[in-house]
Formats: C-alpha cells, sequence, structure tokens
C-alpha cells in the first residue's frame, strides 16, 4: 500500500507523462481611452469589421471604426469595469446570434439572451446579424397575400408575403396597433412572427407580450427587445439580430412576419453611437451611411423562389414623424426603400377613425397582385369611392344645396368609412372582410343609419360563424366571387338585414 507521499508523486508522474503541450494563439490589443461606451483600442492588426472582440470577464465589443492607427469599439456590456491599458482579444467571429426553434414565444435581447425569465435556450446554430441579401436571381415576385384581418389593409394597401410596408405617422396614432393586430392575426395563418422592440419602455412591451399571449398568437412569435433604458449599441444592433432569426426560418421555407418599432429610434441610436466614433455628421448630425443602415437591414425582406428554399420575410418598419412631416429626412429614406407606406393621420385619429388610415397618401406598389380574387373584386371600387367621398366632403362644408346624385354619394361614403373603422385587437376574417365591403360598395347599407351599420357588421359576423358556416368557407376557398358565390353573398346579406 502507497503511503500519501508515494501516491502523490505518482499521480504527478502519470499526469507529466501524459502531458501534451497544446499552445493557444490570440491577437491582443491594448485599451488606449474609455468614454460614453466606446472603448478604443491599439494592437488589433488584424480585426475584421463587427467582429466581436473579448474584455476580461466575459464583456464583448463590436469593432466598428478600423481605422488607421487604433479600433473603435462599441461595448455591448458594462463599460464601467473596463479601464485604460486592459487587454482585449480577437475572436475572429463576426457577431453572430444564436438561432432555434426553441425561441418560439421567447422574450431576448439583441444578444440573442432570453430576458424572460423562462430558463436557457437551447441552440446549437449560429446566424451572423450581418448578411447580404439575397440576390435578384433567387427571389420571386410577391402575389401570396399577407392578411392583417384588418379591412382598410387589406381592402385598400393589401400586403404581400416577401414585401416590404411602412407604416408611419405621428405619436399615439396606432402604428403598433397595425402592427400587433397583423401578428395576432398570423396565428391560424402558419406564419412566424418577429417583433423587434427597439427603444421602447419596458411596461409597453410586457404589455404587447401580454396581449400576444391572451390572443394566443405568442406560442409562434419571438420578441428582441432593446429596452429605452438600453445602451444606443443593443438599440442599433436590435434589428440586425431580428432579421437574423428571420432568416433563419425563411432558410428553412416558412413565411415570417417581422416588424421594426421604431426605426426612428434606431436611426437615433445609430447617430448617437456614430458621433462618439468620431464619424463626420452630415445632414441633421446623421452620419452619410444613414440610408445604407436602413437599406441593407430592409433588402432582408423577400420572398424567396421554391429552387432556393421558398419561404418569405416580410417586413414591417415603423417611422415616427414629426407634425406628419412624411417629407422629413428619415421617412424619405425609409419610403424610398420600402414598396410601400400606410400611413396615419393624427386628424382622423382624434376624429375616432380608426385605424387612422389616409388613403391619398397610403400606397402599396405590389397592389392587387397580394389579393385574394374575392377581395380584388370587391375592393375594386372601395379606393376610388373613398377618395371621392374625401374631396365631396370638404367641398361639401361651403355648399348649402347639394344635388341628389352627391348627396347620395356622400351618405355612402360615411358608411364605407363607418365599415372600415375596426377595434383593436380584433382581427377579421378575409371572408368576412369580403362579405362586409361587398355590402357596403354594393348599395346594401345605403338604407340603413350610419350609427348602426357596426351592429349589422357584427349581425352579418355572427351568421357567418353560426347558420353561414359553409357558406363563409366556400367564399374563402372559392377565392373568386363566381357567379354561384356572388348570389349566395346576395341571399345572406338580404337574409341578415331583413331580421336585423
Amino acid at each position: 500500500m502507497l503511503n500519501s507521499k508515494e501516491y502523490l508523486i505518482q499521480k504527478l508522474t502519470e499526469e507529466l507523462e501524459g502531458f501534451k503541450p497544446s499552445p493557444s494563439v490570440y491577437k491582443t490589443g491594448k485599451v488606449v481611452s474609455v468614454g460614453d461606451g466606446i472603448v478604443k483600442a491599439v494592437g488589433l492588426s488584424d480585426v475584421m469589421s463587427f467582429e466581436m472582440v473579448e474584455f476580461h470577464d466575459g464583456i464583448y465589443g463590436i469593432a466598428l471604426n478600423l481605422e488607421e492607427d487604433a479600433v473603435g469599439i462599441v461595448v455591448m456590456g458594462d463599460v464601467d469595469a473596463i479601464n485604460e491599458g486592459d487587454e482585449v482579444k480577437c475572436t475572429g467571429r463576426v457577431l453572430e446570434v444564436p438561432v432555434s426553434d426553441s425561441l418560439l414565444g421567447r422574450v431576448v435581447d439583441p444578444l440573442g439572451n432570453p430576458i424572460d425569465g423562462k430558463g436557457e435556450l437551447k441552440a446549437n446554430k449560429f446566424y451572423p446579424v450581418e448578411k447580404v441579401a439575397p440576390g435578384v436571381i433567387s427571389r420571386k415576385s410577391v402575389t401570396q397575400p399577407l392578411q392583417t384581418g384588418i379591412k382598410a389593409i387589406d381592402s385598400v394597401i393589401p400586403i404581400g408575403r416577401g414585401q416590404r410596408e411602412l407604416i408611419i405617422g405621428d405619436r399615439q396614432t396606432g402604428k403598433t396597433a397595425i402592427a400587433i393586430d397583423t401578428i395576432i392575426n398570423q396565428k391560424n395563418e402558419d406564419v412566424i412572427s418577429v417583433y423587434v422592440a427597439i427603444g421602447q419602455k419596458r411596461s409597453k412591451v410586457a404589455r404587447i407580450v401580454a396581449e400576444l399571449e391572451k390572443h394566443g398568437a405568442m406560442k409562434n412569435t419571438i420578441v428582441v427587445m432593446a429596452g429605452a433604458s438600453d445602451p444606443a449599441p443593443y438599440l442599433f444592433l436590435a434589428p440586425y439580430t431580428g432579421v437574423s432569426i428571420a432568416e433563419y426560418f425563411m432558410d428553412k421555407g416558412q413565411d415570417v412576419l417581422i416588424v421594426y418599432d421604431d426605426l426612428s429610434k434606431h436611426a437615433w441610436s445609430y447617430r448617437q453611437v456614430s458621433l462618439l466614433l468620431r464619424r463626420p455628421p452630415g445632414r441633421e448630425a446623421y452620419p452619410g451611411d444613414v440610408f445604407y443602415l436602413h437599406s441593407r437591414l430592409l433588402e432582408r425582406a423577400c420572398r424567396r423562389d421554391q429552387k432556393y428554399g421558398g419561404g418569405s420575410i416580410t417586413a414591417l418598419p415603423i417611422i415616427e414623424t414629426q407634425a406628419g412631416d412624411i417629407s422629413a429626412y428619415i421617412p424619405t429614406n425609409v419610403i424610398s426603400i420600402t414598396d410601400g407606406q400606410i400611413f396615419l393621420e393624427t386628424d382622423l385619429f382624434y376624429q375616432g377613425i380608426r385605424p387612422a388610415l389616409n388613403v391619398g397618401l397610403s400606397v402599396s406598389r405590389v397592389g392587387s397582385a397580394a389579393q385574394i380574387k374575392s377581395m380584388k373584386k370587391v375592393a375594386g371600387k372601395l379606393r376610388l369611392e373613398l377618395a371621392q367621398f374625401r374631396e365631396l366632403q370638404s367641398f361639401a362644408q361651403f355648399a348649402s344645396d347639394l344635388d341628389e346624385d352627391t348627396r347620395k354619394q356622400i351618405e355612402r361614403g360615411k358608411r364605407l368609412v363607418e365599415v372600415l373603422k375596426q377595434d383593436q385587437y380584433k382581427p377579421l376574417a378575409v371572408e368576412k372582410q369580403v362579405a362586409i365591403i361587398y355590402a357596403a360598395t354594393n348599395g346594401y347599407l345605403d338604407d340603413i343609419e350610419v350609427e348602426k351599420v357596426k351592429e349589422f357588421e357584427t349581425a352579418l359576423d355572427d351568421y357567418m360563424d353560426t347558420r353561414g358556416k359553409n357558406f363563409a368557407s366556400n367564399l374563402k376557398k372559392e377565392a373568386n366571387l363566381t357567379e354561384v358565390i356572388e348570389k349566395e353573398l346576395k341571399e345572406v346579406i338580404a337574409k341578415v338585414k331583413g331580421e336585423f
């Protein structure tokens, strides 16, 4: 039996005999200045743009400025723990985020770390946050509708899968409400949703998550959150993290909806980071590449050809305007990148018209290609009648005596506006939208008082949910408004009207 001394010698001998030195090589530099979340380092001669660099205690940063004699790094962590003279290491990894199906139903930060208290995420795959957008050859034209469940949008400004549709308007005009209703409507549409909160209050995001859970939409939704109190680099990074997660699902052939709420705050955070990195300011103190900031983000939304895996990313960026000025710098930049915009007007909002959609300034550059045929048919004259109503309404204010045709047109216009009003968190199935819009545009509501139009719509919805289930499924399934379906639709409207 060996005594303790002999045993120790034997163990050490075994360890030394089996020891094979494996030197690890990494490139290091030194921190020369720290301040306002920005670190300047020297000695990192081979560092890449957007490479993750590591400080002590597991604090990471991103190399953004590659200058001749120094590297500008934004710190993704506690900058107060870093001091001049500290060592900084290259990791050789361009910034990436973990992706997997386990992200569904979770709330994560811009680095992909869970912040919802539901435990760790199981992810063995990583996607880079910066990626070249898919080329033209791998794309497919947008023809499949993405139903928002909002009558005013699905009928007048339709959105297709793979489209980029801007939601724009002043503060408190219902921009986020449209996006959340669209996410809720995807729960039965086999579409994954990613909601990116940029600079939003944590309490607001918590309310949104609670609403999504209440309506059963959180199970196929991912929330990426950079809160109002988070440092500017987090806000700058959040949308790129969101679209990388969306690309993971698109690469699997799935359809994804991504909401950026909002890109105004994203531009502000990038301006802050750029000014701290001493990049030369341009118009309104934004750096010269602020257009490229958003274009390289939004170009990643597309519909892929089946040969390239299919799948799509539909982007709904949100931009906040000041006093309705859509000709300001950032709004015009994003308008020129997107495939149309939904403009929400403050005056309409305060008149009780919600969603407060300005039909004149809103547009979808994909148009009726992203509508089912029945909706295309019934919504054809809706936009024109609404536009004419707005013109006649402003004219009628100054006219004491109106001819019969003009008066009828104004009365029908009032009913169309009433039909397009919709409560929050109540997206409507497309077949119900077709039915009520058909009734409104074909004069079936002309003899119903404006105040009772909503009651009639509720009665029509109830009928389609109960006694008219077969008709409702036919209306959706047929897609085209055939003579048989149209005849049945007229009978249903007449029946409901008679009981009403």
